[in-house]
């Protein structure tokens, strides 16, 4: 099987981001605990002010699963109304090869 990676970006309505980053940053704390989730990046784009971009990796499709329907994920959402411009962009992808990557 092969594993699965997400880039996603949200942009946060204009002057929230740190607010954004606040909300995220508890679904980041949560991915500890997720025995699929091999990696999930936080980071914060340096050109765009508004924009936050992930980096996230699973073992496979199930683990994304189990983790988009996480309680995390669900809390974020309900923060996140007021906070972002719309729902995140998500760019589905399969891993090929990669150095400092889990194996």
């Amino acid at each position: 099987m092969s594993k699965v990676a997400v880039i996603a970006k949200i942009t946060a309505l204009p002057g929230m981001r740190q607010e954004v980053v606040s909300v995220l940053s508890e679904v980041v704390a949560a991915t500890r605990d997720e025995p699929g989730t091999l990696l999930y990046a936080l980071n914060v784009d340096k050109a765009e002010e508004d924009v936050i971009w992930f980096y996230e990796l699973y073992t496979d499709e199930a683990a994304l699963a189990a983790h988009g329907g996480s309680e995390a994920m669900k809390a974020a959402g309900g923060k996140l109304r007021d906070k972002a411009a719309g729902r995140p962009e998500l760019h589905l992808l399969e891993l090929v090869e990669g150095t400092g990557l889990p194996a």
